[in-house]
């Protein structure tokens, strides 16, 4: 019984981490979102956390289409390979759909920016490829 309450007290501990890193990603500081941003990609890769992020889809989204707008080279590649990550966790069907289908613009405006920083860049394309292997709807 104490091994599943300590199980579940360590979940919920991790989940209220990846909430702040989620809040993280609005802040005014470039620095505390790239810092999220890379916290998010550790957890994402380390850890299935598809209902977790189900629930929560939509505003981090949001956040990272800011980043990628916004950002400048760093945290516009780190968005890229959060993205790709998060496109993983959501998977095939109409979530992941639905999240390629929302970001597949910007990420073709960043990849095709001759001002974006080259990582920035080969990232963004890296989250297309992979993103539209993993969740295009069309054969297109």
């Amino acid at each position: 019984g104490s091994e599943a309450a300590g199980e579940q007290g360590q979940e919920e501990e991790a989940e209220d981490k990846l909430k702040e890193h989620m809040d993280n990603l609005l802040d005014k500081s470039a620095k505390m979102r790239q810092a999220a941003l890379q916290n998010l990609r550790l957890a994402f890769s380390s850890k299935t956390l598809s209902e977790f992020l189900l629930e929560r889809r939509l505003m981090l989204t949001d956040s990272l289409e800011k980043c990628l707008k916004k950002g400048k080279g760093e945290e516009q590649a780190l968005a890229g390979t959060v993205l790709t990550l998060l496109c993983l966790q959501m998977g095939s069907g109409p979530e992941g759909q639905e999240l390629f289908r929302s970001l597949k613009p910007l990420l073709i405006s960043v990849l095709t920016d001759s001002t974006a920083s080259p990582g920035a860049r080969q990232n963004c394309a890296t989250a297309l490829g992979m993103c539209c292997y993993i969740a295009a709807a069309d054969l297109e």
